[in-house]
């Protein structure tokens, strides 16, 4: 039994198969102990049989943001100790001069160097001394760390130095992180940035992890894979030892899933809008260039982050967003957040107005049928509430109205961050709504964009989880070379995938291997990713005309890092078609309310999305209602069911 459980800040979904349909339930998050929504999931859906549970979390992220990780040592070549702090001394704020610097993961008192050197062509100049690493080791042992990263100059080209380190540092007893292996690529601060974030979060995602896999080995006989940010699993184990390739496992989870849904329904370029309790992730996936991208430029709560990992951009904007005016008197939403606890004032504990709160004054969420009836909502709480906060706002379905127009403002920016900003044109592309308040908010900013049509996919609240449930098992493996674009990087591509197969056969795994190569034009100082190939100069100058807008084909080019992506496909999805009977949808008509639009309420039908068939179509104003979500039909728009249940929208 093959089971996905993805942890939100506000609820945990639960995603497996039954009787070959996709069946989700959804519990509130434990924020103060995620694995025991992980496990109550599991017992509720009676998980048993081989049972494989995939899993999405937060515990890593979560740890970043709240800066709760473990004290770090931070090991590299004498005389480079504060690069980690100095950084690359850009400025998120070009004219605040009284802006602080970031917090450094590893504290001054714990950055240590070491005698040692290796050239840029992997020569050995200085070998660390024996006497000279274990007096290192003496002086962490004594110190107040709780892990260890080691990062040494040019170790992506000779890691014998590392190894020799790592191997004393390793008898002390706490978790070592090993620039080598989690990176080895060159950009010595945002290497060492990485393996610093690897061991800060190796205590607390490792022992998540760690407990959890025995859990769920103890009590259900089962094994733990873990959603990386690349978008493929892997074991419970190599999370634990490099927790920061799962920093952004949930909404990882969510583009694969908007992936493989639109493709199924015909759908090759889309644009990824996963709206959750927190925040919002949007994504842009264009299958004539290799389908999702991956990028090594992460910055995750300011500290750069330079693993594979999706191209998702977050905005802190989501259902538990919280409104509040600022001093000047203007109203702001987010991002902060009311999270699970104590939530929304309409979810009966919280006390601010959030966004889910004002999409309830508005019409736009059943009280009743919330995740199908499980959690009633408090609407006559929420409007008391929301009537002292208004403030000088004249009615509460202004002030509501105001809280939507502000938290979609910022859903749009963060849409044009991913499309009109690189070179894509968002009227070319498909919008796939999901998460929780992804449907109710598609529509909206559909119009916004120009962008011609929103798909909602069946199980929309838990698209993230059937993303994880679908997904690849992969490791990714890189190098640096720094090589003309002619040269012969066979043996380079040769030895990473003898890692990855012997890494694949240990797991009972076999895959393809997915060759790629990062290209600049000589001089430049960042480069692009593209896939090898016999063509492989036609497709960077390509690339590099679509997101700089010109290409400098009689420029030389230069190989800078090559990539091998090791992929073990996983289980076949392919959801039956039911065939096509045109209707209007009146079987699924369950009542009449009135909604808000543009300020005016208009006499509202709802359906319920269960009863709706392939063929049934209708024009707005409507609301379509389910378990995991609710999606807004304005006036105007036209919904049709396709024959895989999916809500296909045009916008007009």
């Amino acid at each position: 039994m093959r089971i996905a459980i993805d942890t939100g800040g506000t609820f945990t979904d639960c995603v497996y198969f039954q009787d070959g349909k996709l069946q989700v339930l959804k519990l509130f998050s434990t924020p103060s102990d995620p694995g025991q929504a992980v496990l109550e999931a599991l017992r509720r859906v009676e998980a048993q049989g081989e049972v494989l549970v995939r899993h999405g979390t937060t515990v890593g992220t979560n740890a970043m943001i709240e800066r709760k990780g473990a004290r770090v040592a931070f090991v590299t070549t004498a005389g480079f100790e504060d690069t980690i702090a100095i950084g690359r001394q850009a400025r998120a704020r070009l004219y605040d001069w009284f802006q602080p610097a970031p917090d450094c993961l590893a504290p001054a008192h714990l950055r240590f160097g070491i005698e040692e050197r290796v050239s840029a062509e992997g020569e050995v100049l200085l070998a660390p001394g024996d006497k000279n690493v274990q007096r290192l080791a003496e002086r962490i042992r004594t110190s107040d760390a709780g892990a260890v990263a080691i990062s040494l100059l040019f170790s992506f080209a000779n890691p014998i130095n590392e190894q020799a380190v790592a191997a004393a540092l390793a008898e002390i007893g706490i978790p070592v992180s090993i620039s080598h292996r989690v990176l080895p690529e060159f950009r010595e601060y945002e290497r060492a940035s990485t393996v610093v974030a690897n061991a800060y979060l190796s205590r607390i995602v490792g022992d998540y992890m760690k407990k959890l896999a025995g859990d769920v080995d103890r009590e259900f006989h089962g094994r733990l894979d873990v959603m990386q940010s690349s978008g493929g699993t892997i074991p419970a184990r190599l999370a634990a030892e490099e927790p920061v390739r799962t920093m952004l496992s949930g909404p990882a989870g969510g583009v694969m899933g908007a992936y493989r849904m639109a493709r199924l329904a015909g759908f090759d370029r889309i644009i990824g809008f996963d709206m959750g309790g927190t925040s919002t992730d949007v994504c842009l996936v264009d299958s004539e260039r290799g389908g999702p991208q991956l990028t090594s430029e992460a910055v995750i709560s300011d500290v750069p982050i330079g693993v594979p990992m999706l191209d998702i951009h977050t905005a802190g904007a989501g259902g538990g967003s919280l409104a509040r005016f600022d001093a000047g008197g203007m109203l702001r939403v987010g991002p902060e957040s009311a999270g699970a606890s104590p939530g929304p004032i309409c979810f009966g504990r919280g006390e601010q107005v959030t966004v889910t709160d004002a999409n309830l004054i508005l019409g736009r969420l059943d009280s009743e049928s919330f995740l199908g009836g499980a959690v009633s909502l408090d609407r006559e709480r929420a409007l008391a509430y929301m009537e002292k906060a208004r403030g000088s706002i004249a009615s509460v379905e202004e002030f509501a109205a105001g809280i939507l127009r502000l938290v979609e403002t910022s859903m749009e920016k963060a849409i044009r961050v991913i499309s009109v900003e690189r070179g894509y044109d968002p009227r070319d592309f498909t919008l796939v709504a999901f998460g929780g308040g992804g449907p109710l908010h598609a529509c909206s900013l559909a119009h916004a964009l120009r962008i011609p049509r929103v798909l909602v996919p069946a199980l929309p609240g838990a698209l993230s989880a059937v993303g994880i449930l679908l997904a690849d098992a992969v490791r990714d493996y890189s190098r640096t070379v720094m090589l003309g674009a002619h040269a012969d990087l066979g043996d380079v591509f040769a030895e990473l995938e003898a890692r990855g197969r012997t890494e694949f056969e240990a797991e009972q795994l076999s895959g393809l291997s997915l060759r790629s190569l990062d290209l600049r034009y000589q001089g430049q100082g960042y480069e692009l990713n593209v896939p090898f190939g016999p063509n492989v100069l036609d497709a960077f100058h390509d690339l590099h005309r679509l997101r700089y807008g010109f290409a400098k084909e009689e420029h030389e080019v230069e190989v800078v890092n090559v990539r091998v992506r090791m992929v073990a496909s996983s289980q076949p999805f392919d959801p039956v078609r039911r065939p096509i009977v045109r209707g209007d949808g009146q079987q699924a008509l369950t009542g009449h309310r009135p909604v808000f639009f543009h300020g005016e309420p208009h006499y509202t039908p709802v359906y319920n999305r269960t009863a709706l068939v392939p063929g049934d179509s209708f024009s707005g104003p409507a609301i379509i209602t389910e378990y995991s979500s609710a999606t807004i039909l304005p006036p105007g728009d036209t919904l049709r069911v396709d024959a895989l249940d999916n809500l296909m929208i045009e916008v007009h």
